[in-house]
């Protein structure tokens, strides 16, 4: 099988159903997912992602209150026909693009007990074939490639591609990290361990897991099996890390584009102002963070 053939068969799986503790009260009736990046929301971005991978079947693992993530991907026809009669082709052809992107599925976590039992619900629907996890509070611009990348590596490989990252070594404790060895491809490894948060001195490198992953469907087996880790959940890094001992071959491909994590409100901030800045049609914003940021440095002075 090829990596073109793979890329328009495998599915994408975003699991969304957290409860996003570090953004309330916000996030009370509000799924995080939805909260905008200027003018659209996080998910979209993600979903816009995998599009741009040639992902076009995704599968949103949701929970209580946070239906209006799919209504989002729905049309709005009434929505439409008012800006139809005021001419606003601009905005119209911005609220129906969400709804051309994939199709969206969707499934329901009863409760949420870690990455892994989310990603079990997808057993059913990607029906034995590899598939994407994306995880939907990060997200990376199309033009890099990342996805196709990792989709078109996992058709060579078989087994588990991981996107990795590296970072400060203080900071290793917040993630899943990976122990590798080079391979002859340029930013492509071999990944030989993987321990989920571990205490920065036990921490076997300073690439992290990032949130996208390409999985073979064995990783259920794997996810059955797997004792609840920290926090009492049940946690995908663990499957994999099951999976490797057992012999199934993981690699990953150390990302050096741009990652935008919107999971905390400092990293949300982060990316609306990064994003913002590239924009032509916000030159006035543009101008007024550069004069505020020199008047407050000046004060301070």
């Amino acid at each position: 099988m090829s990596a073109a053939d793979t890329t328009f068969r495998i599915k994408a799986v975003i699991p969304a159903a957290g409860i996003a503790t570090r953004f309330l009260p916000a996030t009370k009736a509000v799924p995080k997912e939805l909260f905008p990046v200027i003018d659209r929301p996080v998910l979209q971005y993600v979903v816009e992602e995998a599009a741009g991978a040639d992902i076009r079947d995704i599968l949103l693992v949701t929970g209580r209150g946070k239906t209006s993530m799919v209504d989002h991907f729905d049309r709005r026809p009434d929505l439409e026909q008012r800006l139809i009669d005021r001419g606003d082709t601009a905005r119209l052809s911005a609220i129906m693009e969400p709804a051309d992107l994939a199709e969206i599925y969707t499934c329901r976590q009863a409760e949420p007990l870690g990455l892994g039992h989310a990603v079990s619900y997808a057993e059913s629907h990607v029906q034995g074939e590899p598939f994407a996890v994306l995880l939907a509070d990060e997200f990376t611009a199309p033009e890099d490639g990342l996805l196709q990348r990792m989709i078109a590596l996992q058709a060579k490989t078989g087994g588990i591609v991981l996107a990795l990252l590296e970072v400060p070594r203080d900071q290793v404790n917040r993630y899943g990290v990976a122990a590798i060895e080079p391979t002859d491809e340029p930013d492509v490894v071999k990944v030989t361990k993987l321990v989920e948060k571990p205490e920065i001195d036990d921490a076997p490198s300073n690439l992290i897991l990032i949130g996208r992953y390409i999985l073979p469907s064995a990783i259920f087996d794997a996810i059955r099996v797997t004792e609840p880790g920290k926090g009492g959940e049940i946690q995908l890094t663990d499957a994999m890390a099951a999976m490797l001992a057992n012999g199934t071959p993981v690699h990953g491909i150390v990302f050096r584009g741009t990652r935008h994590d919107t999971g905390e409100p400092g990293g949300y901030l982060r990316t609306i102002i990064e994003l913002a800045m590239r924009r032509d049609d916000l030159a006035s914003f543009k101008d007024w963070l550069t004069t505020f940021v020199a008047e407050r440095n000046e004060s301070q002075m």
